[in-house]
């Protein structure tokens, strides 16, 4: 599907496959996540522009690179945010927004509760994160929120994604590049994604 782009690396689609096991607990239904997470921010990251720095090594000085832009990190509460420690444990300087969304489940729309967003969101790299892209409405509300916050380099991160989710996605944000680790078959009449992987936050809180 046009704007998406489905990272297919063996070790995230192994993790990926343990993820749906309904016996993997909630313990290692968490580092799973976070660790699908980091591995997925290496694609995310791949063309992301660097400049030139000078270091002193023990034994002389040199010339490495460092990022050139900062980068902000924009988890959709509750099940995102425990995706920031995977990008967090590579881009440790990464700033955090928190954008908190819930699905009404009468009539699977968004409902916002919570928004705190960083200042420099034009001049980062935004990266929002959720676990699933399923109906798309949560992922639509919280990027318009960060274009309405000043961001304008913004990229969406989820590990399974429904084909209804993605063409809600793009027709409300056709400049804004999707990351998934699947594209699974379709959406539940109640709005959950097939095959999935469940509903990710009951899996991580026990709730």
């Amino acid at each position: 599907m046009k704007g998406l782009l489905i990272v297919e690396h063996p070790l995230i689609q192994a993790k990926l496959t343990r993820l749906r096991d309904r016996r993997t607990d909630r313990l290692q239904f968490r580092q799973l996540l976070e660790e699908l997470t980091a591995l997925m921010v290496y694609e995310i990251t791949r063309d992301f522009p660097v400049r030139e720095v000078e270091v002193d090594t023990p034994l002389e000085r040199t010339t490495g690179v460092e990022l050139a832009r900062p980068v902000v990190l924009v988890p959709i509460l509750r099940a995102g945010i425990v995706m920031l420690d995977g990008v967090l444990s590579l881009i440790p300087n990464a700033r955090v927004g928190h954008i908190g969304m819930f699905r009404d489940p009468k009539t699977l729309k968004p409902v916002e509760y919570y928004v705190k967003l960083p200042d420099n969101l034009a001049e980062a790299m935004v990266i929002v994160v959720d676990p699933m892209l399923a109906t798309g409405g949560s992922a639509v509300a919280a990027v318009r929120r960060v274009k309405e916050h000043g961001g304008r380099d913004v990229r969406f991160l989820c590990l399974v994604a429904a084909p209804e989710g993605v063409r809600a996605f793009r027709r409300a944000h056709p400049d804004v590049p999707v990351y998934a680790a699947a594209l699974d078959r379709e959406l539940s009449d109640h709005g959950y994604i097939l095959p999935g992987l469940g509903d990710a936050g009951d899996r991580l809180f026990g709730t």
